[in-house]
């Protein structure tokens, strides 16, 4: 039942078995339906999630109302508003489930104690957070130096098999153009 998030941690610490047990603990799991909001922005970000099934977006409204989707988090990815979440404070960015989805998620003050108890989780979730710094680093510097084709097979490649799960408006949006032109990229690449 547990296989997905305890694979997740053995990615970059070992747990004995009663450490398995007692990380468990320190999370919920729930059902979480499509267009289901997570966060809305302007709130305090209580929760970091990990997504067992289904996918979230995080993303920004600009003030035209426009969305501009940061990220996606399929299976095995973690998502939380770093900043809001570490900081309580207001949030400048939504998450939303873009489908069916199972999460598990645990507030700051319950990561707190897990530090407190296991130390390890210390350093798995420094290295997470790590691996996110590099990943917005590589987003940014996509954004500003790639052309839309590039950021479309560097899209492919981050999430395999996440085009055929969620709408296109919703990648074209990731990519920065327009879906008609994401539409047209594709057909010229044979997807």
């Amino acid at each position: 039942m547990h296989q997905l998030i305890l694979k997740n941690f053995a990615l970059h610490i070992a747990l004995a078995p009663h450490e398995q047990e007692q990380a468990l603990t320190l999370f919920q799991i729930k059902e979480v339906k499509k267009r289901t909001w997570l966060l809305n922005a302007g709130e305090t970000d209580r929760y970091i999630y990990f997504v067992k099934s289904g996918c979230l977006r995080m993303f920004y409204t600009d003030k035209s109302g426009e969305e501009h989707n940061i990220g996606f988090y399929p299976e095995n990815w973690w998502v939380c508003d770093i900043v809001s979440f570490f900081n309580q404070k207001p949030s400048a960015n939504a998450i939303q489930a873009l489908e069916d989805c199972e999460v598990y998620y645990t507030s700051l003050s319950q990561l707190e104690q897990l530090f407190r108890e296991i130390p390890k989780f210390e350093r798995f979730f420094r290295i997470l957070t790590q691996n996110g710094f590099e990943l917005y680093q590589r987003r940014i510097t996509s954004q500003l130096y790639k052309t839309a084709e590039e950021r479309y097979i560097e899209f492919r490649k981050r999430y395999p098999g996440l085009e055929q799960r969620i709408a296109q408006k919703q990648i074209a949006s990731y990519l920065g153009i327009t879906p008609a032109f994401l539409s047209m990229m594709r057909k010229e690449s044979g997807v």
